[in-house]
């Protein structure tokens, strides 16, 4: 535990809580996505549910250590706290935008399916900028998104709308 601790560069033990978290919704992404094959016995799932972890646990091991130099944090475990915002932000917008397209009497039966699509993916993004922010200033990293949304925003040709 010790290297554990140094290696992410935990001072404090509550710290520990963005590792755990992290692991626990990648174990639970790795079930749900194996849940998605066609068999559906548990003998077979739970096997490839582990090597399914162990594959998404190396690619955010990757992307963590290739984003460590992109992104200025203060401690080495910031990153984990930073992708898991990500995480629940991703799925926060389309949880939210989902009831607004519906709200707004847009429906896959009465407008052609790609245009849907597309309303709900626009709709879907608005609230991701808004909950990118949001989310993040109750995780603690209110600058970091602050900052990473004004460059998004600059991105989208928006930039004139920011002082800075």
């Amino acid at each position: 535990m010790k290297k554990f601790k140094e290696a992410w560069e935990i001072n404090q033990n509550w710290q520990l809580i963005f590792p755990f978290i992290g692991l626990c919704s990648l174990g639970y992404s790795a079930f749900k996505l194996t849940s998605l094959l066609p068999f559906s016995e548990l003998y077979t799932t739970i096997p490839i549910s582990i090597g399914v972890f162990y594959m998404l646990l190396k690619l955010v091991l990757f992307s963590i250590s290739k984003l460590e130099s992109k992104w200025i944090v203060d401690m080495r475990w910031e990153l984990i706290r930073i992708f898991i915002v990500f995480a629940i932000t991703g799925s926060s917008s389309v949880i939210v935008g989902r009831p607004i397209i519906q709200w707004m009497g847009i429906t896959q039966g009465n407008l052609h399916p790609v245009l849907y699509w597309i309303l709900f993916i626009i709709i879907s993004l608005f609230f991701y900028q808004v909950l990118l922010v949001f989310i993040g200033w109750i995780f603690g990293q209110f600058q970091f998104f602050w900052t990473f949304e004004k460059k998004m925003i600059r991105r989208f040709g928006l930039g004139r709308f920011l002082k800075d």
